[in-house]
């Protein structure tokens, strides 16, 4: 991947990866095969020779901040990028209010992408949803199924949230999260399911199911390397690009 900036910015891009996890050996392994991308510093928990144990260590240059550590993080990681006056991509789920709030009030400072997914699929279906249930949402029940490996914390999934966003409300959308005992589904209500177990690296149905015929849209990451695919196009985009909180829509376009 070459990385897609302004013609004003050099095409190559050198990043720091926040979050020694899952994801900060994946997206390690895709910088190190990806032309043009170059590795600054990693930051994680178990430092050795070449992690850092936190951000004021990193002696290196870079030109951009990868964050795929943990929501309780957001502070320092803010404090950070605004204090070197970097870019920063933000590749967590899990904050509240609260934490969205911080992260507009710093892009207003420095530019942000805030992904809630990563993948160019899930977000390209973002806009199919939305059309979709603009033209359903009369007479189609909606309901979401999202699954996750069993170490998620966060449930709804980031993601089951954003294409919630998607849904058309026409005044009256509802979530429902799960069901139990005796209720009947009410008009409007959308039912969203979380299931955790083994190794799943995400998967995401929307059914609209009408009177004698049901639309689902599916999408299925089989591997965690698409998220980092992900943010690498996210960190060459938001390279150079003035303060804002931009999202994948921006980065796709």
């Amino acid at each position: 991947m070459h990385c897609d900036t302004p013609a004003a910015i050099n095409h190559s891009s050198t990043l720091v990866i926040i979050g020694y996890g899952t994801m900060g050996h994946v997206l390690e392994e895709t910088i190190a095969n990806t032309p043009d991308v170059q590795l600054a510093a990693i930051v994680g928990k178990t430092p050795d020779a070449d992690v850092y144990a936190e951000l004021s260590a990193i002696d290196a240059p870079f030109d951009c901040l990868v964050d795929f550590s943990h929501y309780s993080n957001i502070d320092r990681v803010l404090r950070y990028a605004l204090e070197k006056n970097k870019p920063l991509v933000m590749a967590v789920t899990g904050f509240d209010d609260a934490q969205r709030k911080e992260i507009e009030t710093a892009a207003t400072r420095i530019p942000i992408v805030f992904a809630q997914n990563l993948s160019i699929g899930v977000n390209v279906l973002q806009d199919v949803i939305a059309h979709i249930s603009r033209v359903l949402h009369e007479g189609f029940d909606i309901e979401l199924i999202e699954k996750h490996h069993n170490r998620k914390e966060d449930a709804p999934s980031g993601t089951a949230k954003m294409w919630l966003s998607a849904i058309y409300d026409g005044d009256k959308k509802r979530t429902v999260n799960g069901r139990s005992g005796l209720q009947r589904r009410e008009a409007g209500e959308i039912g969203v399911h979380a299931v955790r177990g083994g190794s799943i690296a995400g998967e995401h149905t929307i059914l609209f199911a009408g009177d004698d015929e049901i639309i689902e849209i599916k999408h299925t990451a089989l591997s965690k390397r698409i998220f980092a695919a992900g943010a690498l196009q996210a960190a060459c985009f938001v390279t150079g690009r003035p303060a804002g909180l931009y999202g994948m829509a921006d980065v796709l376009k």
